[in-house]
């Protein structure tokens, strides 16, 4: 469990390959899709209680040019458009989302939306399918978090030869253990 004066993080992750470059960390492997993560992370959140949460994993942008970082400015709901049933966006921790930039400097800083099928998003570069539902949980148990994502593909690239999704994993384990530490000391 990683513990920082006190402080426990939980580090979520939809699959094991995206936690990779996490040990000793506490985490979770939330699941595919907003439903699953919403669940596992609701429960994890009231078996554990950590102090913060730290959503991680791969992502597409709308205009991929190589793999990159970005750290979630907020996470949107883009499977839902009535605000008057649900909140629609939600915005990290302040502290954590500074503490994620810290860690990768050179990570863009911008909205990261979710959705349940592959480019379905709307309003946002950068899509991925469990952030919302995790913040989202998150937010209800009262527990900051923040959203950081390695992007892998281009949003609808039919050609799943072209998505680079074993580079980036590696790159996502590689860098892990200074981002789980810089945003366990936020």
């Amino acid at each position: 469990m990683c513990r920082y004066r006190g402080a426990v993080l939980l580090v979520v992750a939809a699959t094991p390959g995206e936690l990779r470059g996490a040990a000793g960390a506490s985490t979770l492997v939330c699941g595919v899709g907003p439903v699953e993560a919403a669940a596992r992370t609701a429960t994890a959140l009231a078996d554990l209680q950590p102090t913060a949460v730290l959503n991680v994993g791969l992502a597409g942008a709308r205009h991929f040019t190589g793999i990159g970082f970005v750290v979630g400015s907020e996470a949107i709901y883009s499977d839902a458009d009535d605000p008057y049933w649900i909140v629609l966006r939600l915005s990290p921790s302040e502290r954590l989302a500074r503490a994620a930039r810290r860690a990768l400097p050179d990570a863009r800083f911008e909205p990261i939306g979710m959705t349940a099928r592959v480019a379905s998003s709307t309003g946002c570069e950068v899509e991925a399918m469990e952030g919302y539902s995790v913040l989202r949980a998150a937010a209800l148990a009262g527990v900051p978090a923040v959203e950081v994502r390695v992007l892998a593909n281009a949003v609808g690239e039919p050609d799943r030869a072209k998505w680079q999704l074993t580079d980036a994993s590696d790159t996502l384990a590689a860098v892990l253990p200074r981002l789980i530490q810089e945003v366990s000391r936020a």
